[in-house]
């Protein structure tokens, strides 16, 4: 276990050296800093002298990756690669292009993204599951064929639609929670309750008719066969030997999930004036600061990487007969 891990940790290094390039060369060789001067200062004649001022004031007048004017090392670390794109390796994401500090929004929007993402994972996980075993469990019966239209129904409405329709019906005509807006401690569940029920509805359908299947697949083997000719009931077949055996496809799934915990819902914090990570990330795309936007790039990409390995490592706790070399 302890060998799998490291060399999954070493593996995981190249990968992210490999989406830094990726995104660096995005920002920088596809879009050049005087675009990024130009777009910042919104000016559509803006002249030159403006763009050298506004490259030197951000450190963007430095050359991507050899400074030939420089001396020793300061030949590769005095470029833009290594100020812009390599310390993110130290967690040391700097400023943004409009001056706010990364590190500090990262720690203090993080607990809002959490706040509303765990819930919505946690919760909505549940339901689908247990909704998907009730399907299975009376399957070829009107209640599953019910079921599966309302999930082909729920996987065809937008997730707009949900977070549109709950706050005009619960927040404004009812008036049982705010439409909008966010406050720390307990005064959050207010501002949290009607973004985690229009999360967990609008995932529910395709989660419940991915589970189902898997369930339905699971119910057609060996074992159950076994299972149910040794005299178990279809209920304990169900819950001590389907959803054991089915939990790795389940478990694999969640692993997409994962960064979405850190990183906050892009539309639903947007939508409900809540300050998390996802917002944030929102605000940088709009404002075009392009600092944040790599710096939220690369935390995607190494939560997911954390993502796989946790993954890899439930295996383990699921199904014994998995054995991490």
């Amino acid at each position: 276990m302890i060998a799998y891990l490291i060399r999954r940790l070493l593996w995981a290094l190249p990968t992210l050296l490999g989406v830094n390039l990726l995104v660096f060369a995005l920002f920088f060789i596809v879009s050049s800093p005087d675009d990024m001067a130009r777009a910042q200062l919104g000016a559509k004649r803006v002249t030159q002298e403006a763009i050298e001022r506004w490259k030197a004031d951000h450190g963007y007048n430095k050359p991507l990756f050899y400074n030939a004017k420089a001396e020793g090392t300061a030949k590769l670390t005095d470029t833009i690669f290594v100020q812009k794109s390599a310390r993110m390796f130290l967690f040391d994401f700097g400023k943004s292009d409009l001056g706010r500090d990364i590190n500090h929004e990262l720690s203090a929007r993080m607990w809002p993204s959490l706040a509303l993402a765990l819930p919505v994972f946690l919760v909505g996980l549940f339901v689908a599951i247990v909704a998907a075993m009730v399907l299975a469990f009376f399957r070829a019966t009107w209640l599953d064929y019910t079921g599966v239209i309302a999930c082909v129904v729920l996987m065809s409405i937008s997730s707009l639609f949900y977070i549109i329709a709950g706050q005009y019906v619960i927040a404004r005509t009812w008036s049982l929670v705010p439409i909008s807006g966010y406050e720390g401690g307990f005064d959050a569940v207010r501002f949290l309750a009607l973004p985690v029920v229009v999360g967990v509805v609008a995932g529910l359908g395709s989660s419940v008719r991915w589970y189902r299947a898997i369930f339905l697949e699971e119910i057609g083997k060996d074992y159950v066969r076994t299972a149910r000719a040794k005299g178990l009931s279809e209920g304990a077949v169900l819950f001590r030997h389907v959803l054991k055996n089915a939990m790795i496809p389940i478990l694999t799934g969640t692993v997409v999930v994962i960064p979405s915990l850190f990183l906050g819902s892009l539309i639903s914090e947007s939508f409900f004036g809540i300050p998390g990570l996802g917002s944030f990330t929102i605000e940088a795309i709009l404002m075009q600061d392009f600092a944040i936007v790599r710096a939220m790039v690369f935390i995607g990409a190494l939560l997911y990487i954390l993502g796989l390995i946790l993954t890899d490592i439930s295996y383990t706790l699921v199904d014994p007969r998995v054995r991490l070399q």
